[in-house]
């Protein structure tokens, strides 16, 4: 038997997988690092965004690797094909879509967080009450009672999709989980505005609902949910024998970055026992802002919110997270007793809520680290005073764009987007959008606003200023110049070419 045992530890020996030179391991994981604190420190030296050469693309079609390579490598193949080819959210130039822009802080959470390797679905470890303390903060900040619970989820389309089942469950009780929604589920109705993120009719769909089941109630001048029409849209389903159970307002739209009359859609679905759950992808977040907070009035009367620390938080992707007022109905919607997720009085499986019972997944990676880093290192106030400057960037941006005949406001700037074109067809201003992005100069994005197409400048990254709005302006009209005849003299950052 000692000889079966000796001959079995002798066939496993090398199967570990940690370096054989963990000296050697430690000089290029140090490199490593030190290369990803210069690509960010000297972010502005490279192109915000640059095409995929078709070499590099075709290098990814390679088959299953079978043998081992050296990690040197690997790293290298990730150095030049990968890191150069990156969406371009770090940049400062980067005004596409509402990304943030990562801290160095966040960088360094994540590799701590990577070196701990936790799995946050449940049990007595210190990194479940890294989440709960993030949880509870969010709670004072949102002035929500002490029975709120909150759960990190990979962004606000599954926070949204979670508070669409809660509020289901709610409305039919948990049997429904058991037995379907039935005659009951299928008569369900929610509303939320047409200027919503589409995430929110997509929720409905995967709950089971159906995309039919949501309203999209018409908006004001201002893009924001006319509260009238919603109250009469509600009205409207009741008499016919429908059951409103969900009302899903934006505070900060998709598209110009609109906040609803929080205050008022709270009333009105406290008036009619309807869940009330906000959509702050980015929004929500103005929180941390004393001048921005109030923008937000109403938002404390919320069922639930959903909001990304990854955009306004600057936490690194991914970090979604998801408040509810009252954890027990939050628990009811997603706890699954089953043997091996037993909680015991004491040891490892001691505990008595885990963040399984509050969400879909078992297996979950420590988000909340990152998230507490950039919290505990920059505090709420500076933080704030970055999402108030990318506001006031918002501002100058309409400044220039109004003082320019070339150039066309398209919508209210509420808060960090701006949307506007060059004064030509739309066509023209499809193609300057992908001029700018190919350049490298900058990354705006597009939105069509009453049927017309829109330069959509989302302002989000903290190393944002003026001189990179100016930047964008300049491009604008230099390639709306040449769309239009004129001759292009825009200089591309020292990479883009390249």
């Amino acid at each position: 038997m000692n000889e079966i045992i000796r001959n079995t530890q002798s066939s496993v020996t090398h199967t570990s997988l940690d370096p054989q030179d963990w000296s050697e391991f430690r000089a290029l994981a140090h490199r490593m690092l030190d290369e990803t604190i210069d690509g960010i420190a000297n972010i502005r030296a490279r192109p915000v965004w640059q095409p995929i050469p078709d070499g590099v693309r075709a290098a990814f079609k390679a088959d299953v690797p079978r043998e081992a390579s050296d990690l040197a490598d690997v790293y290298r193949d990730f150095s030049e094909h990968v890191a150069p080819y990156a969406t371009g959210n770090v940049h400062a130039g980067f005004m596409g879509w509402v990304h943030g822009g990562g801290t160095a802080v966040g960088v360094v959470a994540e590799m701590l967080a990577a070196g701990l390797n936790a799995n946050l679905g449940g049990r007595d470890h210190m990194p479940i009450e890294v989440e709960r303390q993030v949880v509870d903060w969010m709670r004072r900040l949102f002035a929500f009672p002490e029975s709120a619970s909150g759960i990190f989820v990979t962004g606000t389309s599954m926070a949204n999709l979670m508070a669409v089942l809660v509020a289901r469950t709610s409305a039919l009780g948990t049997l429904a989980r058991q037995y379907g929604i039935g005659n009951d589920g299928a008569l369900l109705t929610a509303y939320t505005s047409q200027a919503a993120h589409g995430c929110v009719s997509r929720a409905m769909d995967i709950a089971g609902l159906g995309t039919d089941a949501l309203r999209k109630v018409g908006v004001d001048a201002d893009h924001r949910m006319d509260v009238a029409a919603l109250r009469a849209q509600i009205a409207i389903d009741r008499d016919v024998g429908f059951k409103p159970f969900l009302v899903v307002a934006s505070a900060g739209t998709v598209d110009i970055g609109a906040v609803d009359d929080l205050k008022a859609i709270a009333e009105l679905c406290r008036e009619e026992g309807i869940w009330f759950h906000v959509d702050g992808a980015f929004g929500a977040l103005a929180i941390f802002s004393p001048e921005l907070a109030p923008l937000l009035g109403g938002i404390e009367l919320a069922d639930s919110i959903a909001l990304d620390f990854h955009k306004w938080g600057q936490v690194p992707y991914d970090a979604g997270f998801l408040l509810v007022r009252d954890s027990e109905q939050h628990r009811q919607a997603f706890a699954q007793p089953a043997a091996y997720l037993r909680r015991e009085a004491r040891g490892l499986a001691a505990g008595a809520v885990w963040p399984c019972d509050l969400g879909p997944d078992l297996s979950r990676g420590f988000r909340a680290l990152k998230t507490w880093f950039t919290l505990k290192t920059f505090g709420t106030n500076r933080l704030g005073a970055v999402i108030a400057r990318s506001c006031a960037l918002a501002k100058y941006l309409e400044t220039r764009v109004l003082a320019e005949p070339r150039l066309e406001l398209l919508a209210p700037v509420n808060l960090n987007i701006v949307c506007f074109r060059y004064r030509a067809a739309d066509e023209v201003n499809r193609e300057i959008v992908a001029d700018i992005q190919e350049s490298g100069i900058a990354a705006p994005s597009s939105t069509t606003l009453d049927g017309r197409f829109a330069i959509r400048a989302a302002i989000v990254n903290h190393r944002t200023e003026e001189s990179d709005i100016d930047a964008l302006v300049a491009a604008v009209l230099e390639f709306g110049g040449r769309r239009s005849g004129g001759v292009i003299e825009v200089e591309a950052p020292p990479l883009a070419a390249q």
